[in-house]
């Protein structure tokens, strides 16, 4: 029997839902049904002379110097990415694989805290289960959230996921984007039925029940000619590159990261206490949102990954079926979670 249960210092799991990278196509919302013949989107270099509207130190207010700094050219270098000019429709096309093992660690060096921990998860699978969850992920795949800026200002936004298998498409479910919310889960208009059958078979994918691979080909009508925003490389070494701004491409197509398409996915946590009318967020360990610079499941309240798995796990100490939910889309997430500062 089992008298000092600890946390292995060895702990990982990984990622469930395993999402590809998104390319970027252009063509006409009227065409939709014929997306596989749409143009791909290039990245193009543009020169620009900017000006200055930084914020300005108390020494340099001064008109004489501020004029003298105005008239100095701030050139720039930039990549941009745009629909042709005679299509008005995005198409961002991508991947998610949904896989089975929540729970299952793919690294842990204690075999007595492996297997409370599935004894755990098991516990959970048969009195909570992961509907909700998968719920939530089909909505965030219906609704479109993961448009991110390109969703903003879209006229229409329609998505399309298709169950595929063995190379064959199995279902599609078609969702008019814009009557789903981002702001909650609440299912509007005629989506129910067709959020229903994909909520299920996301969870039968996270149930080990079938092999779930969803392709998503999603349009946003934008207008005519206008700029799209694929995601933004990080330039670690600038002493190499001339450029302001680096965006990323496949293959010379515009394209988004698998982890800014995985972030929007998992964008369902609304248990962390929304006073401020934040809306769902992403699941994180801390609850995390790097464009607030805030952290919203303090350790200090004990709301935080850390604490509610070892309270659980460890102590016996059941949170509430929603910081649970949160729990295990941690786990869905994946992770190194051990705790390294034992010997």
């Amino acid at each position: 029997m089992v008298t000092s249960l600890k946390t292995a210092s060895v702990l990982a799991f990984e990622r469930k839902l395993d999402t590809s990278d998104g390319l970027f196509f252009s063509g006409s919302w009227s065409e939709r049904s014929n997306s596989n013949n749409w143009q791909p989107i290039k990245l193009r270099e543009k020169s620009v002379r900017g000006t200055i509207s930084n914020r300005l130190k108390t020494k340099d207010v001064d008109p004489a110097k501020l004029d003298a700094d105005v008239q100095k050219p701030n050139l720039q270098t930039i990549d941009i990415a745009s629909l042709l000019s005679s299509n008005d429709t995005l198409n961002l096309q991508f991947t998610l694989r949904v896989l089975p093992g929540i729970g299952v660690p793919s690294a842990c060096n204690d075999s007595d805290y492996q297997t409370k921990l599935l004894k755990t998860v098991n516990e959970f699978m048969s009195s909570v289960g992961v509907n909700e969850l998968a719920r939530r992920y089909a909505y965030n795949l219906a609704n479109g959230r993961f448009f991110w800026r390109n969703r903003i200002g879209a006229e229409q936004v329609e998505v399309r996921v298709t169950h595929l298998q063995s190379g064959e498409s199995k279902k599609t479910f078609i969702f008019d984007s814009l009557t789903l919310s981002l702001r909650n889960f609440e299912v509007a208009g005629n989506h129910k039925s067709e959020l229903d059958e994909l909520t299920h078979l996301i969870a039968a994918g996270l149930k080990g029940e079938q092999s779930v691979l969803l392709g998503i080909s999603a349009f946003a009508r934008l207008g005519g000619g206008q700029e799209v925003f694929p995601s933004q490389e990080l330039i670690l070494d600038k002493g190499k590159t001339i450029k302001s701004r680096t965006l990323y491409a496949i293959d010379s197509i515009a394209a988004m990261h698998s982890q800014k398409i995985s972030n929007a996915v998992r964008t369902i946590d609304t248990w962390y206490g929304d006073e401020a009318g934040h809306g769902p967020i992403a699941i994180e360990p801390y609850g995390s949102v790097t464009s607030l610079g805030k952290a919203f499941r303090q350790p200090g309240k004990k709301q935080d990954f850390y604490s509610l798995l070892d309270n659980w796990v460890l102590n016996d100490k059941e949170p509430s079926d929603e910081n649970k939910n949160f729990v295990i889309a941690i786990l869905i997430r994946g992770g190194v979670f051990g705790d390294g500062s034992k010997d």
